[in-house]
């Protein structure tokens, strides 16, 4: 078997069956070698720890270039919480991508942010906003939908003081630049369609940690953390 964890970031699978692939900026300032002496004077705390632990297990390959291995010699791709980062019109592109190097049978499973369990979960708490406390929290549930993609600073970087901010932003770019933000949303409808129109077959909706890939359980690439606001679909090429 051979299996594609497309998009891993810091978070990969040590099976030798699997090959860990992201372009993260991490793995970049890695890469590179002045950035990798830079990055200690930038990053501190938990993002300084997370940089020095990144494992060797990741193959360093923007996937905007398309996948570097043959057509058909892959068993399964697999990826989790990458789609819905990219522009809404690399998702064709990119699904037929996936189809050129799949195997005639292998698996395709993509994990997503759910869009509708969180458009639910809006207008559910829109019946407890007569509550003062209630409405002081409704703007999690608009941020729920919305933040990830009008986010302009990144994360990490917000946290952080003036002058390391404005030097973050310099040295490796803002929210979009990091692939930090959201571009477009999926659910149950969406993207069945956008798999079916790639050429995909056989398209289902799957629950947490249950797979047709050969062995998926002993793996251990779905995260128990993200089980309540993902949707798992599977296909077949």
């Amino acid at each position: 078997m051979m299996i594609l964890n497309l998009g891993c970031g810091t978070s990969l699978c040590a099976h030798e069956d699997v090959v860990n692939m992201d372009w993260s900026v991490y793995l970049r300032l890695r890469r590179n070698p002045v950035l990798r002496r830079v990055a200690p004077l930038v990053l501190r705390g938990e993002r300084l720890k997370k940089f020095r632990s990144l494992s060797s297990n990741i193959r360093v390959h923007n996937m905007a270039c398309g996948l570097p291995y043959a057509d058909a010699s892959i068993d399964a791709v697999y990826h989790s919480h990458l789609l819905e980062h990219l522009d809404r019109e690399m998702g064709p592109e990119f699904f037929a991508e996936v189809r050129r190097v799949l195997k005639p049978g292998g698996i395709h499973r993509i994990a997503v942010p759910d869009f509708e369990r969180r458009c639910m979960a809006y207008v559910t708490h829109l019946g407890f906003c007569s509550d003062d406390v209630e409405r002081g929290l409704h703007d999690e549930f608009v941020a729920g939908i919305l933040e990830q993609s009008v986010r302009k600073e990144a994360f990490g970087s917000a946290q952080q003081g003036p002058l390391r901010r404005r030097l973050e932003a310099w040295l490796i770019g803002d929210a979009r630049r990091r692939g930090e933000t959201h571009q477009w949303m999926y659910d149950r409808i969406n993207l069945p369609v956008l798999l079916e129109r790639a050429g995909f077959r056989e398209v289902s909706i799957c629950s947490f940690n249950e797979s047709r890939v050969r062995n998926w359980k002993e793996l251990g690439l779905d995260l128990e953390e993200h089980r309540d606001e993902t949707l798992y679909v599977e296909a077949v090429c």
